[in-house]
Order: C-alpha cells, then sequence, then structure tokens
C-alpha cells in the first residue's frame, strides 16, 4: 500500500483559546489529506465519491499554533465497495493522532458503487 504525504501548517482558526488544535479539527485536516491523496492518482471520478462510515480517533500529544507536520494516508484494507484509510499526524518524527476511517464508494445516487479496478490498484 502507498502512503500519502501531506503536510500542514496548524493556524489559529484549528486552535481553541490556549493555542491547542480543536479534537474535531483533525477531521476536517484528515479530510482535505484524502482528497489530496485521491486527486494524486489522476482526475476524480465525478460519477463515484466516498463516504465515511465510520472514523476513530487515538490522540496522543496534541497539536499546536505554527507547529508544522504531515498527514501520512495509508489505505489499509481494500474492498470491492469500501476500504479502511489510516491517517497519522506526524510532528518531527513522533505521532501526535491517529484517525482511522472506513469509507464506501456510492454513485451519484448514493447508492453503493464498485471501487475502479484502476484505484484499487492504487491503493
Amino acid at each position: 500500500m502507498r502512503t500519502h504525504y501531506f503536510p500542514f501548517t496548524i493556524a489559529f482558526a484549528d486552535t481553541d483559546a490556549g493555542g491547542i488544535v480543536y479534537h474535531a479539527r483533525y477531521i476536517e485536516i484528515a479530510e482535505r489529506a484524502r482528497m489530496a491523496w485521491q486527486k494524486s492518482f489522476g482526475p476524480l471520478d465525478q460519477e463515484i465519491g466516498f463516504i465515511v462510515r465510520s472514523l476513530s480517533a487515538k490522540y496522543m500529544q496534541p497539536l499546536f499554533l505554527g507547529d508544522d507536520f504531515i498527514v501520512e494516508t495509508v489505505a489499509t484494507d481494500v474492498g470491492n465497495v469500501s476500504l479502511s484509510v489510516e491517517q497519522k499526524f506526524v510532528k518531527d518524527g513522533e505521532i501526535c493522532a491517529i484517525l482511522n476511517f472506513k469509507i464506501g464508494a456510492v454513485g451519484m445516487d448514493r447508492k453503493p458503487r464498485k471501487i475502479p479496478s484502476e484505484w484499487a490498484e492504487f491503493f
């Protein structure tokens, strides 16, 4: 499985009054990283989208205002219509958080769709 690296810097909008990243912002940053990951293997198919079915988050150490870090995204399991994705937030070689998502492929009608074979190979 290939790992995608997404650099990010924490801004004021990402933090609470104490300058610590608000826990829900990790989910939004992870979404941006997943979108960049999807775009890295070619144009996005407008007939197929991905929706989050479930997610879990484990926070090990906080990120703060001004921190630079990398979100490492990798598919850990690929099925016919869904895949599991792990995203690690890594700062200076240390893991700050790990988010695990189960996402499903759907068509414009919001019904499950088979993941295209070329995408499955990329994952």
